[in-house]
């Protein structure tokens, strides 16, 4: 029997699936580029919608220059020492021929007075008033005795720091200080013999008011009582021009010299301990178009209370000034605006005053950097009303923002007030 081999056929392998071509998977790729891109786009589009503008807000440069520290008040000028002749007694008084302006001489008559027939009791009156104005002229007198002193100790001393300057030995510094204490004991010594001379006038009118005393009561009989001037001057106003019948103590003239003029401004009690004697006022908004130049001669060392427009109730003190500048036009009771300059410094790195707000105990600024503000923590020195020393925190150039308000935060874009 014939054997047959079978012979299986192996089966032929499945075909591959076919690939895509690369032009099927360009347009995949360009769509995707394209959704993107849209996307970055609307993104772009929603930032540049919905993206806070940046704040505009008025900004100030950081300099270095000069700076003052000063305090500031109105204050009036008024004459350094005004005289008012008043009627020692009662009595008639005779029309004066005086006007205001008018120049005087020490002792002559610038009122004539008719005192009435004095009773007993105006006669003892008359006595103390006397025997006080005596008392009033030798305390003036012993007052300028003591000024007197004082300017030659001041003087001394004056000689002394000079000499100690010379052989370098303290700076020259001390030596303003002891010429500008011996000018404020030259002005005191000088008001002191005004008031000496001031006070001896005073007595004799209290003289010949005793002396009126015993004049009849007839006015043909009566002798006149004259009032003479107590200084050389001129006459700053004649209160009773007329003749009539005036009171014991009724103002008649006041005399003064307008050449002796001194400025007078109350300030609060706490600026008045940083102003010394010898320290430059300035004089501005008195008309003129320059600020006149005076000097602190006295700080008085007693204060007031005065209530401010706002009803408050202040404890302030006046300073005293000599004019150094001449005054020009103006006269006794003009106002000016006063500022005492307590310090001053020729460069100095500076900032708005305006740009400085407090974090606990410590001054920050906002300053600018590339188009942000950046909250910076600074040290300030000295203050004045529009700026302020920089010690550290700030170089000179950089912008800091004027008015910061609570609304800005550290980070935020800013851009100038046009």
């Amino acid at each position: 029997m014939e054997s047959r081999t079978l012979i299986k056929a192996a089966p032929a392998p499945a075909a591959a699936p076919p690939r895509p071509s690369a032009a099927r998977a360009a347009p995949g790729r360009k769509r995707m580029a394209f959704i993107v891109l849209a996307l970055l786009a609307l993104g772009l589009l929603g930032w540049l919608l919905f993206a806070p503008a940046p704040l505009a807000t008025e900004l100030a440069t950081v300099r270095t220059g000069p700076m003052q520290v000063a305090v500031s008040n109105q204050g009036q000028v008024r004459i350094h020492d005004k005289y008012v002749l008043a009627a020692p007694v009662a009595g008639r008084l005779a029309r004066s021929a005086l006007d205001d302006g008018d120049p005087v001489r020490r002792g002559q008559v610038l009122a004539t007075l008719y005192p009435t027939p004095m009773d007993p009791r105006q006669r003892e009156q008359a006595q103390a008033r006397l025997e006080s104005a005596r008392a009033l002229a030798r305390e003036a007198e012993m007052r300028a005795q003591r000024s007197a002193s004082d300017l030659a100790l001041a003087a001394s001393e004056r000689g002394r720091v000079e000499r100690l300057v010379a052989e370098k030995f303290v700076s020259p510094q001390a030596m303003d200080k002891a010429r500008s204490a011996e000018a404020a004991a030259r002005a005191e010594a000088d008001a002191a013999r005004a008031r000496s001379q001031a006070t001896q006038g005073d007595v004799r009118a209290a003289q010949a008011a005793l002396i009126a005393a015993d004049a009849a009561a007839d006015q043909r009989g009566q002798q006149p009582l004259p009032l003479t001037s107590p200084v050389d001057g001129y006459v700053l106003k004649v209160h009773e021009k007329s003749e009539r019948i005036v009171a014991a103590g009724t103002p008649l003239v006041s005399v003064g010299n307008p050449a002796d003029y001194e400025i007078v401004v109350d300030v609060l009690s706490t600026d008045a301990v940083r102003i010394r004697p010898g320290q430059t006022m300035w004089l501005d908004d008195w008309g003129g178009g320059q600020s006149l130049r005076a000097m602190v001669r006295l700080v008085e060392p007693v204060a007031f209370t005065k209530v401010s427009a706002l009803g408050v109730e202040e404890q302030r003190v006046n300073v005293i000034a000599t004019p150094v500048d001449a005054l020009g036009p103006l006269g006794d009771g003009y106002r000016v605006e006063a500022r005492v300059v307590t310090w001053e410094a020729g460069q100095v790195r500076k900032a708005p005053g305006s740009s400085l707000f407090r974090v606990g105990d410590a001054w920050h600024v906002f300053a600018v950097e590339d188009g942000r503000i950046r909250e910076r923590t600074v040290k300030i020195g000295q203050r004045n009303q529009e700026e302020a020393q920089v010690l550290d925190g700030l170089a000179d150039g950089e912008q800091v923002v004027r008015f910061p308000n609570n609304q800005m935060k550290d980070g935020m874009r800013v851009r100038p007030l046009p």
